[in-house]
């Protein structure tokens, strides 16, 4: 069974057992570059690590969107009682003219 631990969870606990910690040649002594042998380690902990890293952008993101529909419908609804207002005030306008044209006519 050929199954690769990860850092979080090795497959052994044991020093003897896990990948040595040697620098290489070209690496300088102290460097944090990943070792060779635990690349597989590193890249699904890397994976992970960004993987948690966006998961706050894509929360952020989905709450913008919620809060830009949200503004939008409530922009929409503005304008329809803006709208209605107007419509209501043109009506009583009409009556008014129509009422002073009756009563131009009549006397």
């Amino acid at each position: 069974m050929n199954i690769t631990g990860t850092i979080d969870r090795p497959l052994t606990h044991d020093p003897q057992k896990q990948a040595p910690m040697t620098p290489t040649p070209h690496e300088p002594a102290g460097s944090a570059t990943p070792d060779v042998s635990l690349n597989g380690a590193m890249r699904s902990r890397q994976n992970r690590t960004r993987e948690m890293q966006l998961i706050p952008e894509a929360l952020a993101r989905a709450h913008m969107r919620d809060r830009l529909r949200e503004a939008e419908a409530e922009r929409q609804a503005v304008r329809l009682v803006a709208a209605r207002r107007m419509q209501r005030r043109a009506e009583r306008v009409s009556m008014r003219a129509r009422r002073a044209l009756a009563m131009a006519v009549m006397h």
